[in-house]
This record gives structure tokens, sequence and C-alpha cells, in this order.
């Protein structure tokens, strides 16, 4: 789930900002006046979004943006003198004074990138081949070993054949290796 942090140096802003976004449906894991609250309560949670301003009681905000834990995103809301001194590109910026509409919109955008990234990740993830056991290992081992026997071939060549062949027919390795072995 995503979890949005608010830190400003004043805890009066960051409670305002975040009854602004509990009132349009989103929720707040936590306010906060200094960088270390941020780091420490960021280091609990999965990702999320960090809204924070320029400078914090005991950080500035791109401190906090190294310490960050990875998953998160930051917002940062300042004066456009402020923003101009942005050289980060993964740091969304604001200028104040805020317009509700922007702010909403931006964490709008926000949280539908983070949703994206997690449903890619889970996708890449999902891709990813099964590790074999050792009964499929052997059984891959003893294909290669007939088939470097009978054919003359070396390691390489034997596991490439037995890969090809598992290709070409749409079968896995370990069945294209059982079948090697019941036909030699």
């Amino acid at each position: 789930m995503l979890s949005i942090i608010v830190a400003f140096p004043k805890a009066e802003d960051a409670k305002n900002i975040r009854n602004v976004l509990i009132r349009n449906g989103f929720e707040v894991s936590a306010t906060c006046t200094s960088g270390a609250q941020v780091v420490t309560i960021a280091n609990e949670l999965d990702g999320g979004i960090i809204l924070c301003g320029y400078r914090l009681n005991d950080m500035h905000y791109l401190q906090l943006h190294n310490y960050l834990p990875v998953g998160f995103e930051m917002l940062l809301i300042a004066s456009p003198a402020k923003l101009g001194e942005v050289t980060n590109n993964s740091i969304v910026c604001l200028s104040m004074p805020i317009k509700m509409n922007d702010l909403l919109n931006t964490i709008q955008m926000m949280s539908y990138n983070y949703y994206r990234r997690l449903k890619k990740k889970k996708q890449l993830e999902s891709r990813k081949p099964k590790p074999r056991n050792q009964k499929d290992k052997d059984t891959i081992d003893k294909a290669k070993i007939l088939l470097m026997e009978r054919n003359n071939l070396t390691e390489e060549e034997a596991h490439r054949y037995i890969q090809k062949t598992s290709m070409d027919s749409g079968t896995n390795m370990v069945e294209t290796a059982e079948m090697l072995l019941q036909l030699m």
C-alpha cells in the first residue's frame, strides 16, 4: 500500500496538509518535523511518497532524499526561487503558494506511477524461471553425458543441443532430456 509521509518544519503546516489529503481520500502514514523522523518511519514502510518542505528542522531536502530507502519518491514544496536550485530530476516539485488542486493532482499522478512500478516489478518477478530441483538437474546431466559419449560432443555442445531441441519442440529441458534418455 502507498504510504504518504508529510514533513514540514512547522507541525501545524504538516497537519494542515495531512488533513487536506485525508479529506480527499489519501491515507497519510505520518506527519514529521525532522528528517530523522521521516527516515525512521520510511525504513519501516515498503514505499511511498515523502511530501516535504525545502528545509526541515535537522536537514535539507536533498540530504533527506539521499537517506530515503528504495521505493520512496519525494514531492518538494518550496518557493519558486528555492525550486530553481533543484537539480535532481527524480524529485517532483510544486511551488508555493500551493493550489490544493495542483497538490492533489500531483499526489494522484505520483500514486499512479508508484502502483504502475509495483505492477511492472511483479510481472518481471513472475517471469523469472524457477530453480530446478536436484532430480531435474541429474536428468539433464545424464542426457548430456549420453550425448557427449555417443556423439563426441563437449558438455557445452550437449547442453545447447538439449536446449535447442527443447525450444524447437516446445517442451522444457527436463522433458527433452527424459525423451533423449528413452530414445538412446
